[in-house]
């Protein structure tokens, strides 16, 4: 692996065409928008691109990204963004694991698979980086690329409410809708609008919440029967999360989702005195020091079981 900075970068991408662009499984704001912003600027620069996922993007990312036409094409150069490990690839790392040339990340828990990693962990978003990224390649953001920035910015904060936000999110923010961003409808469609099948799986996730370690780990557990009383997806659940941290002393929140194939993925959320990658990656994930995710090859009771057991230590 060999780190590169900001020029270096935009560099490699103007001498390679047809480039494929990954994001992360169970894709969220800022994989989706770091993702769509760069194909966009690269077909602007008259390259072939596209962005794939291992999993079905949500109605309301397309509603705030904006839909794209991509052509296809034989990769020659494959990008992953906003991804920290191999395996948040989901049933892509397979194919592409070993193929990734380029990773443009802010997790400082990246474990370096790239043959080039652009990463900055000072960064709240992958995006704010993309961004610069898209400077240096001379692109001029308009709308579009400003709306999918703006997306995975206001997300990955937690719309500016998380600590890892900073002066330099605020003004690469305040820029973008200054090109065009529109803030109001993104952060409406991302914070306040709730499909009636999420509202459903968000009861019966509440209604199971458990309590560990005297109340110091709270865990939600979703499984396939949930989404199937529900009508509801996988996709339409990463709100869930962050409701384990709004609980009074509750100092590590665990959403354990259960898959098709009986495997599972744990989100993990915690505050300043547990180091959520650390979690994370004794279970072979990765992420950011107060959230991060992994995933088990097992039942979501003995995943759940794995995890209080470390938290445990964790905790003291």
């Amino acid at each position: 692996m060999m780190r590169i900075n900001i020029k270096e970068c935009a560099d490699i991408l103007s001498n390679q065409d047809n480039i494929l662009i990954i994001t992360h499984a169970h894709p969220d704001g800022d994989t989706l928008g770091s993702g769509f912003a760069l194909c966009r600027a690269l077909l602007k620069l008259g390259k072939k691109a596209r962005v794939i996922c291992a999993d079905e993007i949500q109605t309301k990312y397309l509603n705030a990204i904006g839909e794209l036409e991509m052509p296809e094409f034989k990769e020659d150069f494959v990008v992953a963004v906003d991804v920290a490990t191999i395996n948040l690839l989901g049933d892509i790392a397979e194919s592409y694991g070993d193929k990734i040339d380029l990773c443009i990340d802010h997790h400082n828990s990246n474990t370096g698979y790239a043959k080039y990693t652009l990463l900055d962990g000072t960064a709240a978003a992958a995006c704010e980086t993309v961004m610069e990224v898209i400077k240096a390649l001379g692109v001029s953001i308009d709308k579009d690329i400003a709306n999918c920035l703006f997306t995975g910015i206001s997300t990955d904060t937690g719309c500016f409410r998380y600590a890892s936000t900073s002066a330099a999110t605020f003004k690469a923010a305040s820029e973008l809708v200054e090109l065009g961003a529109e803030n109001g409808k993104i952060n409406r469609i991302m914070f306040e609008t709730k499909t009636k099948t999420y509202a459903a799986i968000e009861r019966l996730a509440l209604e199971g919440m458990q309590f560990f370690l005297n109340d110091r780990v709270c865990v939600i557990t979703v499984t396939q029967d949930m989404y199937k009383q529900t009508g509801s997806q996988e996709s339409e659940t990463e709100a869930l999360p962050s409701l384990t941290r709004q609980i009074e002393g509750v100092e590590v929140g665990l959403t354990i989702r259960e898959k098709t194939n009986g495997e599972c993925k744990c989100s993990i959320r915690t505050f300043e005195r547990v180091d959520a990658s650390k979690l994370a990656a004794f279970f072979g994930g990765g992420g950011h020091s107060q959230a991060s995710a992994c995933r088990f090859e097992c039942s979501v009771e003995e995943a759940k079981k794995l995890l209080v057991e470390k938290c445990e230590e964790l905790l003291g």
